[in-house]
C-alpha cells in the first residue's frame, strides 16, 4: 500500500493551475481572481512580475508593490456510486485555506525592469469521511513559490522577461484501515522538497490600444523525500517504517494573449489560450529503503502507478474597465478541461472539466495607494463512471461524483513609491 500512499500524495501535488484541470492555481493577485485568469498581455502593476514580467518595462517608473490574502473554499464532494467492490455513498469535508501572495516590480534600470513573486502556485487538500477514507482519508499539499524575473526593453513595442523558479513542497497523506480496501492497511507519509524552474515572457504592441503576449512556464520535477509509516493491522510483523521517495513533475504551461483597448480608452478586453502539458504524467514509479517481494501485501504497489494524463486547454475572457479615475471594474469567465481520464479518476483526485466566474473592483485612494478586492466562483461538471469507462482505481469505480465546486476570494493592497 505503500505504492497507493506516494502514489495518492503525487496526484495532489501534480493537481499543480484555482483551479484548473488538476490543482493548479492560477489566481495569485487581486486583478487574476477578478479576471479568472486572463491577464497576460494586460499585466500591468506589481503583479504583471508574476503573471508577465516582459509588461513590468511599461509600468510607471516607480517601486511597485502589492500585497494579497487570499480566501478558498472546497465545498464538499458527494459520491454515489460503487468501489472496493460494494456499493456506498460518502462525501469529502468541506476546506478552508488561506493563502498570502506578495509582488514587487523596480523602476527603470536603464533599459531593465527587475520583480520579484511569492506566490502558492498548486496544492490544496482532499478528505473524505466514509468508506472513501480507504482510499483518501486526507491529501495535503502546500507550495510555495519565489520567483525572480528581469525584463528588457528591445523597442518601444517590444520587450522580453525571463525568470527562474524556486519551489518549496510539503505534503501529508494519510488512509486509515478499512475492511472496504483489498488490503486493509493504515498510511501516514510526510514528505518534503525544494526544486526549480524557469519562465520566459515576451510583450508587443503593434498598435497603442493592441498587445499580443506569451508566456512560459517549465515543468518542475519535485523530488519528493520522506518517511512513510504503513500498519496492516492483521499481521503487525508486515508494518513498515522507513524512507520513502517519488519524482513527480508540475507540467509546463504556455499561455498565449491578446488585450484590446476600445475606443474610448476606458474598457480593455483580453483573452488567454492556455496549454498545459501534463501528458508527462505518464507513470508514478517509487523507491523504498527495502524491496517488497511476491506476497508481501505491500507487493502490489511497488510497481510503476499508470496515471496517462493528457495535455489540457483553459480559454480565459476578462474585461477591465476604468469608470474613473479613482474606481476600475473587473470581470471574468474561463472554461478549463480536465487533464485526467475517466479511466483513471480515483478518489485522490475526482477531477473534471470547470467553468469559472469572476468579478472584482479597485479603488485608488491616493496617488500611491490602492486597495482592491474580487471574487471567483468555480464549479465542476459532473462526473459520471460508468462500465463502459473501464476505471481502474479502488477495484473499479462506477457512480458519480457531484457539487464540486470552490470559492475564491481575494484581496489585496498596492503602493507606490
Amino acid at each position: 500500500m505503500k505504492k497507493f500512499l506516494l502514489s495518492s500524495l503525487a496526484s495532489v501535488i501534480l493537481s499543480s493551475p484555482l483551479m484548473a484541470g488538476g490543482y493548479k492555481i492560477p489566481e495569485q493577485s487581486v486583478n487574476s481572481t477578478a479576471l479568472s485568469a486572463a491577464y497576460v498581455a494586460n499585466a500591468h502593476g506589481a503583479d504583471a512580475a508574476y503573471y508577465n514580467p516582459a509588461a513590468m518595462v511599461f509600468n510607471a517608473d516607480r517601486s511597485l508593490l502589492e500585497a494579497d490574502l487570499s480566501y478558498i473554499q472546497l465545498t464538499p464532494i458527494d459520491f454515489d456510486g460503487s468501489a472496493f467492490g460494494e456499493s456506498f455513498e460518502d462525501e469529502t469535508n468541506r476546506e478552508h485555506f488561506i493563502i498570502p501572495t506578495f509582488h514587487y516590480s523596480s523602476p527603470a534600470v536603464g533599459n531593465m525592469r527587475f520583480g520579484l513573486s511569492l506566490v502558492a502556485p498548486a496544492g490544496l487538500s482532499k478528505r473524505w469521511g466514509g468508506t472513501a477514507e480507504a482510499a483518501a482519508e486526507e491529501f495535503t499539499l502546500q507550495t510555495y513559490e519565489a520567483n525572480p524575473t528581469v525584463a528588457f526593453q528591445l523597442h518601444e513595442s517590444l520587450s522580453v522577461a525571463a525568470g527562474f523558479r524556486v519551489v518549496y513542497s510539503r505534503g501529508l497523506v494519510k488512509s486509515s484501515p478499512s475492511a472496504a480496501a483489498a488490503v486493509p492497511i493504515g498510511r501516514d507519509l510526510k514528505g518534503d522538497s525544494i526544486d526549480y524552474g524557469y519562465n520566459l515572457a515576451i510583450l508587443v504592441r503593434p498598435a497603442d490600444n493592441l498587445s499580443l503576449a506569451a508566456t512560459y512556464r517549465s515543468k518542475i520535477w519535485l523530488t519528493i523525500r520522506g518517511d512513510a509509516d504503513l500498519d496492516f493491522p492483521a499481521a503487525p510483523a508486515f508494518n513498515y517504517s522507513g524512507d520513502a521517495k517519488v519524482d513527480v513533475p508540475i507540467p509546463a504551461a504556455l499561455n498565449l494573449a491578446a488585450a484590446y483597448t476600445f475606443n474610448n480608452s476606458k474598457t480593455t478586453a483580453e483573452v488567454v489560450f492556455e496549454r498545459t502539458f501534463w501528458s508527462i504524467y505518464n507513470e508514478l514509479d517509487f523507491d523504498y529503503d527495502r524491496t517488497f517481494s511476491a506476497g508481501h501485501p505491500f507487493a502490489a504497489f511497488d510497481n510503476p502507478g499508470i496515471k496517462n494524463w493528457v495535455n489540457s486547454d483553459s480559454y480565459r475572457l476578462g474585461i477591465t474597465h476604468q469608470l474613473n479615475r479613482e474606481w476600475s471594474l473587473m470581470a471574468g469567465l474561463a472554461y478549463d478541461e480536465t487533464p485526467v481520464q475517466k479511466r483513471y479518476v480515483g478518489f485522490d483526485l475526482p477531477d473534471s472539466d470547470a467553468i469559472m466566474f469572476s468579478v472584482g473592483a479597485k479603488h485608488r485612494y491616493t496617488d500611491s495607494l490602492t486597495i482592491g478586492g474580487a471574487l471567483l466562483y468555480d464549479r465542476k461538471k459532473e462526473l459520471k463512471l460508468d462500465a463502459d469507462d473501464d476505471n481502474i482505481k479502488a477495484g473499479g469505480i462506477t457512480g458519480k461524483f457531484k457539487d464540486a465546486s470552490a470559492i475564491f476570494v481575494t484581496v489585496g493592497v498596492e503602493y507606490r513609491f
